[in-house]
């Protein structure tokens, strides 16, 4: 395939083209970017000062809310900017490297949820042994694990963008640089790009969302033997996980799993995984979570006390 670029630049089509529907547009997502904010920050500061830390589910949270932090901050802003603009510009090595930074931060959110998983099924399969298992060297081990998995796919998927050649049009229908819009504006025959682009971010998804389904339905099955009140602390705390889960992983297996085709609905799909599963997860993770709740309490409690 001969790369030969002659565009230095993309115009992001955005949204929409309607000046009314851009500024609600704007007004909602900026309120939405404000939550994502507030609210995982305020978890990693909350499980931060807490004794919540030193428990391994707390400590996967903890980096669940970071990489929301920087998977939604390689999108949003852009979009952002983009419904106030015109011509909404982005540069060639730009797009590049949002597409690098927006699959590595949503590679390492899709492992750590993965990691969850496993740290529930650990904890309600295997209750004698947990302590051993996830250890904290174990748990950072799995994080490293998670950055690392989330790297080759990454590099992958980059390559694969770099190595086509684009000499016009430049309009790409989505407000962010994707593979699939990328795909469609290349000068040359992306069939066989595309079947590795299923293979690597479509089946990525695929394989773990199977996974997760998988563990939490064999979790379900374990606690029937468990007492009505213990039953019911582990099947908050695990569909907590699951509306997570769902949230983000059905957008995503409707937009990777299938050809490499780019269609006009994707943008609305990729606003579920990019935008709205971040703002939903410090509320699931809370909301839903009595001993989240109680370790809030006491954490913020203290805290206006001493300012007080």
């Amino acid at each position: 395939m001969e790369n030969t670029n002659n565009i230095t630049e993309f115009i992001l089509l955005g949204l929409s083209q309607n000046k009314k529907i851009k500024i609600l547009c704007f007004l909602l997502f900026l309120f939405c970017y404000i939550a994502i904010l507030g609210g995982n920050i305020f978890i990693m500061i909350s499980i931060t000062l807490s004794r919540l830390n030193e428990q391994p589910m707390y400590f996967f949270l903890n980096y669940l809310a970071l990489s929301d932090l920087c998977y939604t901050s390689t999108v949003t802003p852009k979009l952002l900017t983009g419904l106030l603009i015109e011509r909404n510009m982005i540069s060639y090595t730009s797009c590049m490297a949002q597409l690098f930074t927006m699959h590595f931060f949503g590679g390492i959110e899709i492992l750590i949820l993965t990691v969850m998983a496993y740290d529930r099924y650990v904890a309600i399969c295997k209750p004698l042994h947990y302590t051993v298992i996830m250890s904290r060297g174990r748990c950072h081990a799995m994080v490293a694990a998670c950055c690392a998995g989330a790297f080759i796919h990454s590099f992958f998927q980059s390559l694969l963008a770099i190595g086509l050649p684009f000499c016009g049009p430049n309009e790409m229908d989505h407000y962010f640089c994707d593979i699939y819009p990328l795909l469609s504006l290349a000068c040359t025959r992306t069939y066989r790009v595309g079947l590795v682009v299923v293979a690597n971010s479509g089946m990525m998804g695929l394989v773990t969302f199977i996974v997760l389904i998988w563990s939490y339905s064999f979790i379900l099955y374990t606690l029937r033997a468990y007492p009505a009140e213990s039953r019911g602390k582990a099947l908050s705390t695990c569909s907590s996980h699951v509306t997570v889960v769902i949230l983000f992983f059905v957008p995503v297996l409707f937009i990777y799993i299938r050809p490499a085709v780019s269609y006009p609905e994707d943008k609305v799909f990729a606003l579920f995984y990019t935008v709205i599963a971040p703002m939903f997860n410090p509320l699931i993770y809370t909301l839903r979570n009595m001993e989240m709740k109680n370790a809030l309490r006491k954490v913020w409690c203290q805290k206006l006390l001493c300012i007080g």
